[in-house]
């Protein structure tokens, strides 16, 4: 299996957890403490669907050497992948507030749950929240950024077989 057949899976799989985890746990539990974790199940199937498509690009040598970090290959989707297949702009909003929203996560000193949301709030008090709503929408554009990787990647499936 190619490393962009392997990182394909892996964001499909983190996928349907945060699909699972949003649609059926959440509304049986309905503990607001499950949303953070909704939200990185998401952010590590786009990571993954970024570096499927990187991955796929440089096999077939369309695009240059990357390092293995998240910044290294956001940029490299934006730059170069993003305007070859005329990727709309809403997905790099998606990646770029959930890389956000977890980033602040990880350096938040306070975080709370109140009214259905789950507040982080930073050193300087800037708060940010995070409700079922916008999981969902961010659900459903990862699901759409999914296919669409997906089908850049069929287009040369058979030979990977």
């Amino acid at each position: 299996m190619e490393k962009f057949q392997e990182a394909q899976s892996k964001a499909e799989k983190s996928l349907r957890i945060a699909d699972h985890m949003l649609f059926v746990t959440y509304p049986l539990v309905k503990d607001d403490k499950l949303l953070i974790s909704i939200l990185e199940n998401i952010f590590i199937s786009l990571s993954n669907t970024i570096a499927s498509v990187l991955y796929y690009e440089r096999l077939f040598k369309r695009i240059p050497p990357f390092h293995d970090t998240f910044d290294s290959k956001f940029h490299l989707f934006v730059e170069k992948i993003m305007p070859r297949y005329k990727i709309d702009k809403k997905y790099r909003e998606l990646i770029e507030r959930v890389h956000h929203l977890v980033a602040k996560h990880k350096h938040a000193p306070v975080e709370f749950t109140r009214g259905g949301k789950y507040v982080i709030c930073t050193n300087d008090y800037n708060i940010s929240t995070l409700s079922v709503e916008e999981l969902k929408e961010f659900v459903r554009e990862a699901k759409e950024l999914l296919k669409l990787n997906n089908r850049i990647i069929e287009k040369n499936a058979y030979i990977f077989k």
